[in-house]
C-alpha cells in the first residue's frame, strides 16, 4: 500500500498535469511489454510491438532499456524527469541525459541487491558520454516503434480524462478531484491511499503533488522512488475499446513492406514523397539524426531513395522504384 499524507494547505497546492509525459510512457510501456499480467486491453499492442521490434532488429536495443526498466517495483527515477505532462520527448530526454553522475550511479545501483550497476549499464552509471548517447538513441528508436504510432489513441484517452477531473474539481474542490480517481486511489480525508507493490508512505511537506495521466500505466498508480524528489502520482488512463489502430497508409507502412525492410525504414520511405533533410526525417520519426542517416543510406543503396546535397544539407526523396514498392508494384 502507498499512502501520501496531506494537510489542508497541501490540498491547495494540488496540481493535475492533464496530459501525458513521453518519458513516463516510454518507461511504463517498457514494463508493460515484459508481462502478460498488465491490462488485457494492451495485449494486441504487445503482440504488434514485439513483432515490430523483432522485424526491425531492435531486440538488443529494447533489451538494454528493459534492463533499466524491469517489470518490478523499482526503476531509476532519473528516467522520468517530468513533474507534469505536455513536454516533448526531446525536452524530457535532454533532461535525462544531463543527470549528474552521482545520481546515475546511485539510482542505477539500486537495480541490484549488492548496489553495483548491472552488467551492461556500468558505463551509463559512470556517466560516460558514449553510454549516454546510446541511451538517447535507444529511447528514440523504441519510442518510434512502441509509442509514437499510438499517439492519437493516447491523446484521445488523455482528452477524455481531463473533463472528468475538471468537473470533479469545480464541483467539490481538491478533495473532489482526489476522490474522482477511485477505485485506483482512495481519498480518506487526510491521506491518499492506493495499492502498491511495496509498503511505503511520505508527506508532502509543503510541496505540490502533481497527478500525471499515463496510457501505459496499468493496475496501480506509480510514484517516484525517492521521496525527496518533487512528488508525483502517475495514474492509469483507460484505453477506449478497439483503441489499437489498424494499418493506416498515412501513418503506418503496409505490413508486408514492414516485414520486407523493417518498420522504421518503411516509415522513412513513406515520408519521402517530397525532399526531406536527414534532420527533418529524424524529427518526424523521433529518431536520432545518426539513425535517420543510416536508414536513408540503406534505402539509397537499394535504389529506393535518391539523395542530393543542397547547400549545407542533404535532401532525400523516393525514387520511382521506391514509389512502386510502397504502392505494391
Amino acid at each position: 500500500m502507498l499512502h501520501i499524507e496531506f494537510t489542508s494547505a497541501d490540498l491547495n497546492r494540488l496540481r493535475s498535469a492533464g496530459d501525458v509525459s513521453p518519458m513516463w510512457e516510454v518507461v511504463l510501456s517498457l514494463q508493460a511489454l515484459q508481462t502478460a499480467h498488465a491490462a488485457l486491453a494492451l495485449d494486441p499492442w504487445r503482440r504488434r510491438v514485439r513483432g515490430e521490434v523483432a522485424g526491425a532488429g531492435l531486440g538488443e536495443t529494447v533489451g538494454s532499456l528493459q534492463r533499466l526498466c524491469p517489470e518490478a517495483a523499482y526503476f531509476p527515477d532519473f528516467l522520468t524527469p517530468s513533474d507534469g505532462g505536455g513536454r516533448t520527448l526531446e525536452a524530457e530526454l535532454e533532461q535525462v541525459l544531463r543527470t549528474p553522475k552521482a545520481r546515475l550511479r546511485k539510482e542505477i545501483g539500486l537495480l541490484c541487491a549488492d548496489g553495483r550497476p548491472p552488467r551492461g549499464a556500468r558505463g551509463l552509471a559512470d556517466g560516460e558520454p558514449g553510454a549516454l548517447r546510446r541511451l538517447g538513441d535507444a529511447v528514440r528508436r523504441y519510442y518510434a516503434v512502441a509509442v509514437a504510432p499510438y499517439r492519437e489513441a493516447i491523446r484521445s484517452a488523455a482528452a477524455a480524462d481531463r473533463p472528468v477531473r475538471a468537473e470533479a474539481a469545480l464541483r467539490e474542490g481538491a478533495e473532489g478531484l482526489l476522490a474522482s480517481y477511485a477505485p485506483e486511489v482512495t481519498w480518506r480525508g487526510d491521506r491518499l491511499e492506493c495499492a502498491y507493490p511495496v509498503s511505503r508512505g511520505f508527506s508532502l511537506d509543503g510541496r505540490p503533488l502533481t497527478l500525471i495521466p499515463s496510457f501505459f500505466c496499468t493496475r496501480t498508480p506509480v510514484a517516484l522512488a525517492d521521496p525527496e524528489l518533487p512528488p508525483v502520482l502517475v495514474h492509469p488512463l483507460t484505453p477506449a475499446p478497439g483503441w489499437l489502430p489498424g494499418p493506416d497508409p498515412a501513418a503506418c507502412a503496409d505490413e508486408s513492406l514492414v516485414h520486407l525492410i523493417g518498420l522504421t525504414r518503411a516509415r522513412v520511405l513513406e515520408l519521402l514523397d517530397r525532399p526531406m533533410s536527414t534532420g527533418q526525417i529524424a524529427d518526424a520519426l523521433y529518431v536520432s539524426p545518426a539513425s535517420a542517416s543510416r536508414h536513408a543510406a540503406v534505402l539509397r543503396e537499394a535504389g529506393l531513395v535518391r539523395s542530393e546535397r543542397r547547400g549545407h544539407c542533404v535532401l532525400h526523396r523516393r525514387t520511382d522504384l521506391g514509389e512502386a514498392l510502397l504502392n505494391g508494384g
